[in-house]
């Protein structure tokens, strides 16, 4: 398998029509006007997906830019829906199980796991601007101090959008 081309800062972020555990269809273009941190993770409920969105949900600094936060997984609805009440998640997990935005937008793929060569989904975060462009991309993303690399990333483009107006 071949992986998607990565996508580059300025690029338009591909459109999207994923539902979340309620069966709600989001999209990119609902979020206009407003920056979207879109993470994927590999599973719902494992250690490392739990405390990623733990963190976004306890990110005092993220949540107060008024970032929308959504997460990406192959998960089913069923399981988003338990994950989500049993961490109190305040943001939309949303659900690709067939895997094809993700493949898309280079998320899944081959990726290696304790020396051995695998496919499956790679633990990213994008950040998309209010414009629909591809602001930052964290593409082996490590999960201590990520909420915060994102929410200093929103606050460099704004401040740079503020002086180029």
């Amino acid at each position: 398998m071949t992986d998607a081309p990565r996508l580059q800062a300025g690029e338009a972020f591909p459109e999207f029509l994923l539902p979340d555990g309620n069966g709600t269809q989001h999209s990119l273009s609902q979020y206009r006007g407003q920056y979207v941190v879109l993470y994927v993770y590999p599973k719902d409920d494992t250690p490392g997906c739990t405390r990623e969105a733990c963190d976004f949900r306890d990110h005092a600094p993220l949540r107060s830019l008024g970032a929308v936060i959504l997460g990406v997984s192959r998960d089913d609805a069923g399981s988003h829906t338990a994950f989500a009440e049993k961490y109190s998640l305040p943001f939309a997990l949303l659900s690709d199980p067939d895997a094809a935005f993700l493949k898309e937008i280079g998320a899944y793929g081959s990726k290696t796991l304790y020396g051995k060569v695998t496919e499956g989904v790679k633990r990213q975060t994008f950040l998309i601007g209010p414009d629909g462009r591809l602001v930052k991309s964290w593409l082996a993303v490590k999960v201590e101090g990520h909420a915060d690399a994102v929410a200093q990333a929103i606050e460099a483009h704004r401040n740079q959008q503020e002086t180029q107006a």
